[in-house]
């Protein structure tokens, strides 16, 4: 396994979790397939997990949400409002996983930047819950794995649209 497939996750203070993964491509190209529907239904979630819904309006305080469905058939719901976009750096958002409404509330804000770096693009998202229960619950929620799952097939994607 190269350095570049090892996704990191840390914990900072009693209200964060730091997730970050190298990927051998452009810092444009990794901000796009993170920001473009087209190219999220393509690698987002763990694998054998297809984004069914994705709707995106990257600009400050528009609206995301996407649909994840399960090999079971379940479904999960992840959305907010962006607070900061610097295309193709940085991108500041709320989300929940609530099914019902939005509910500012209970949204965490992730923090997440695009650093490149010899052709070599570092993704580092910073996501600080509302609580330190709610991040030792994600924690322990295998969200690592999922995430991992996710950027593989991100990888993956990337080597395509490099070719």
């Amino acid at each position: 396994m190269s350095d570049a497939s090892i996704l990191r996750v840390t914990t900072s203070g009693d209200r964060e979790i730091v997730i970050a993964r190298d990927f051998r491509a452009p810092q444009q190209l990794v901000f796009d397939a993170y920001t473009k529907p087209e190219l999220l239904r393509r690698w987002f979630g763990p694998h054998g997990y297809t984004l069914v819904a994705c709707d995106i309006d990257l600009h400050v305080d528009g609206h995301w949400r996407y649909v994840v469905r399960g090999p079971d058939g379940t479904t999960m719901t992840l959305q907010g409002y962006f607070q900061e976009v610097v295309r193709p750096e940085v991108l500041i958002t709320t989300q929940t996983f609530d099914e019902g409404d939005y509910i500012a509330d209970n949204a965490s804000l992730c923090t997440t930047t695009f650093l490149e770096r010899d052709g070599t693009t570092t993704l580092t998202t910073r996501v600080r819950y509302p609580t330190p229960d709610v991040r030792d619950e994600m924690a322990r929620s295998g969200m690592a794995d999922g995430m991992g799952g996710g950027y593989e097939r991100l990888a993956d994607l990337l080597v395509t649209l490099i070719d």
